[in-house]
């Protein structure tokens, strides 16, 4: 089979090459899935860097998440051979075929094909385990999500919007704001430079937001700071803006709203059962219509490239998604 290989970490993924692999071997209990689809996060372009938290030993094969089909499995496994699945792992998913635990996978629901099932796992099960399992979002909510062009950002405005939130959704490019509001129909789209905070407190008639997504950091995160309302939640979901920020306790003290760290794999993997219902939640919103998982482009694998530069410019809106 084909699998997309980081022989070594390098900055300009001269390390990284599509390459001709044995198919892999499934442990009992395990099933092997043929890839139909797979979809490009940001921690895979970290990880051909090295400057993602999980940091595999070259060399290691590509990809967090996929959407296929079972071709083989045990008697009586609770994903028989035939069975349409999404789901994936640390890595491996960006391959012909890819052995993994049932327990990594779950069917697709009927109506979602694989390349849209490939494009919801990972972005709106973070989105979902910020906005809702940590976030404690309700209807009338405000919310502020950064990075909103980006697959992890657009998945959480296209979900706040679905569950009756109002969002402000933010860009750091100008030419992507009709882009972005044709992707998830915000309550309002802003440029995140500067002093947003006032473009914010008009928004919101002064009331500022009840949640703040941020996988940006950097100047984003201490901008943002000063756009959380009293009680609030100001959630930290990355870094793709390169700086790790600081804050002066005195602000969340002072403004009386909470920091915290949303890191949704690792939710799921501490608390199964909760992460299993928020799996089912945000499948079962997908399911009835409500999700609307935006694809910026559908590339064969072997333009990998094309996709890992088009990431690295931040020339996407929404997801990419590579079929092997």
């Amino acid at each position: 089979m084909q699998a997309l290989i980081v022989s070594h970490l390098s900055p300009d993924l001269s390390g990284v090459a599509l390459l001709d692999l044995p198919m892999p071997q499934r442990a009992p209990g395990q099933v092997l899935v043929r890839v139909h689809a797979t979809s490009l996060n940001f921690p895979d372009l970290l990880m051909t860097r090295g400057e993602y938290q999980f940091k595999p030993e070259p060399p290691f094969v590509l990809g967090l998440e996929l959407a296929g089909e079972v071709v083989e499995a045990d008697a009586g496994s609770p994903l028989p051979v035939g069975t349409r699945v999404m789901g994936g792992s640390k890595g491996g998913c960006m391959a012909q075929y890819a052995a993994l635990d049932p327990s990594a996978l779950r069917p697709i629901p009927d109506g979602i094909d694989y390349p849209t099932a490939a494009a919801l796992g990972a972005a709106y099960g973070t989105a979902y385990t910020a906005l809702v399992e940590i976030g404690g979002l309700k209807a009338g909510d405000w919310v502020l999500v950064h990075g909103a062009t980006g697959g992890v950002g657009l998945a959480a405005a296209d979900l706040a919007k679905a569950l009756g939130a109002k969002v402000i959704a933010t860009t750091g490019s100008p030419a992507k704001l009709e882009a972005l509001k044709a992707a998830c129909n915000p309550d309002a789209a802003i440029l995140a430079e500067g002093r947003f905070r006032e473009a914010v407190a008009e928004i919101t008639g002064g009331r500022l937001c009840d949640l703040v997504y941020d996988p940006v950091g950097g100047d984003i995160f201490d901008e943002s700071t000063r756009c959380v309302a009293f009680g609030g939640k100001l959630l930290v979901i990355g870094f793709a803006g390169g700086r790790i920020a600081d804050v002066s306790t005195n602000i969340p003290l002072i403004k009386g709203f909470s920091i915290v760290g949303v890191r949704a794999g690792e939710y799921a993997r501490r608390f199964p059962e909760r992460g299993k219902a928020l799996r089912e939640a945000m499948l079962a919103l997908a399911a009835s219509g409500q999700l609307h998982p935006h694809i910026d482009r559908i590339l064969p694998l072997e333009r990998w490239r094309e996709a890992f530069d088009a990431m690295a410019a931040r020339q996407i809106v929404g997801k990419v998604v590579l079929v092997p």
